[in-house]
């Protein structure tokens, strides 16, 4: 009687805990679904481009991201009615993978899904749970992106996605190493590197066969990544790749600055040290593809070299633009930080000008960029910030040929000598860099459009009236 007894309450007992413990079982499974979803809108950096400079909300959007066609504005993807709150699980991977919205309009590859779209079905459901359960909707409108014409045809994305799209989702080479692949889906997957780093046709695809060969990217120059000893990272050790990834500082490499500095700020340096790693070890294999004209590593360039002794005092206390050299220039605007012989300081927060990326490329579109615009750059251990010499600044604003003569002077003495910078040239950095075909030919696309219905409205009427001559004649 006694053991039925005991029996009976052990398998009440277990019919009273069993869903409890489910539950926290499925409660575990949740917050580890969530955690992984976290991780990979880290990895994917989505923060940097949908959250707004200064904005308090993330993920609200509102962030004007520059393209050559105009400003393109990040939407607000919170669960949120005006955001992603209705999106189905379905709807949010065709937007993340296809790039098109749950209304079924198209959205422009500023969002990268032309990368995306490697995004394995588990990530993407991890995502998605992240974004529904654990991120703080906020009822945000989106700022309406407003391009030219004919930029504005969304529907036009349809025919650009069928031509140069893929919906090919990763798969692991059997041949290569976990580590390999693991870096390979986060760097032309998650972390979308390809985007900025490879260079585009003249329809704005990336050229597949110039994988991370280096890219103008706006006012700033995305350098060669592929494994080429002089042109890209093959002379970098993998320590000192990890180091630039995690802190943005490779030293006696190079610096972040721009937009690889937002992605060292919003995701880089939140990746564990084994992704990192993963990365490195990808991109030191990738193919090495040497850039025309380069002949040393960018970062070999230059020594010390201080002309202080010959330009102070050379000019009264009551000179009036007195600052009338590269040499001047420098000393009155950039030696106080980078010290007089271009060393740097000494921790390096303010970096050495030789055995400098920025100085040493064939492209001085970074240095120029740096000296207008500024660096700024945020990261759990320090805290990096170069004031920029143009509008608005509360520094003094220099004109393109002050710019053009300071990076004359630093190219010269720490850099590629081989580089010179015209007035020119800071003007169209000034602007947001170089317009590629496709921009430059759209204030001609309607009057040549308007052109073209005209010659085929002509040629109508005179087919039409070539075969009314021919009937009167018979």
């Amino acid at each position: 009687m006694i053991f039925r007894l005991n029996k009976t309450l052990t398998c009440l007992l277990a019919l009273l805990t069993t869903p409890l413990a489910y539950a926290n079982a499925q409660q575990d499974n949740g917050a580890a679904l969530i955690a992984h979803g976290e991780q990979v809108a880290i990895a994917s950096d989505c923060q940097a481009c949908h959250t707004a400079p200064g904005s308090k909300t993330a993920f609200s959007g509102g962030y004007a991201i520059a393209s050559p066609m105009g400003a393109i504005y990040s939407t607000n993807i919170t669960p949120s009615p005006q955001g992603i709150g209705h999106y189905t699980e379905a709807q949010f991977a065709r937007a993340i993978r296809e790039g098109i919205r749950a209304d079924g309009q198209h959205l422009y590859p500023a969002m990268p899904y032309t990368s995306y779209h490697l995004m394995t079905d588990e990530d993407v459901h991890a995502l998605y749970a992240y974004f529904m359960h654990d991120v703080k909707p906020v009822d945000q409108p989106n700022i309406e992106t407003k391009l030219p014409f004919p930029f504005n045809l969304r529907f036009s994305m349809g025919a650009w996605n069928a031509i140069f799209g893929s919906t090919a989702q990763f798969k692991a080479d059997n041949n290569q190493s976990a580590e390999w692949n693991r870096g390979n889906y986060l760097v032309n997957g998650l972390e979308h590197c390809d985007t900025c780093h490879t260079p585009r046709n003249f329809l704005m695809s990336e050229k597949q066969d110039q994988a991370l060969a280096g890219a103008p990217l706006g006012s700033w120059y995305a350098p060669n990544i592929t494994s080429d000893p002089i042109s890209g990272i093959g002379g970098w050790r993998e320590d000192e790749l990890v180091s630039y990834l995690k802190t943005g500082r490779a030293v006696g490499k190079n610096q972040a600055a721009a937009g690889m500095a937002e992605a060292v700020e919003h995701s880089l340096q939140y990746l564990p040290d084994s992704d990192l790693h993963a990365i490195a070890v990808y991109l030191k294999q990738t193919t090495p593809i040497r850039t025309p004209g380069e002949s040393a590593p960018a970062y070999s360039y230059g020594k010390p070299v201080s002309v202080e002794g010959e330009v102070r005092g050379d000019a009264p206390n009551n000179a009036y633009n007195a600052l009338d050299s590269g040499a001047k220039l420098f000393s009155g605007n950039c030696a106080s930080c980078h010290q007089p012989d271009g060393a740097g300081s000494q921790n390096q927060d303010y970096p050495s000008l030789f055995h400098n990326t920025a100085t040493g490329m064939i492209h001085p579109d970074n240095l120029i960029s740096a000296i207008l615009f500024g660096v700024r750059r945020t990261t759990q251990d320090h805290d990096v910030l170069m004031p920029g010499f143009s509008s608005p600044s509360y520094v003094d604003k220099l004109t393109d040929q002050q710019v053009a003569d300071i990076s004359n002077y630093v190219l010269h003495n720490y850099g590629n000598p081989q580089v010179t910078v015209q007035a020119g040239d800071v003007a169209w950095i000034r602007k947001g860099g170089r317009l590629p075909f496709l921009a430059a030919a759209q204030p001609y696309m309607v009057p040549g459009i308007a052109v073209g219905i005209v010659i085929l409205i002509l040629i109508v009427i005179g087919v039409r009236l070539r075969r009314s001559r021919q009937k009167h004649k018979l």
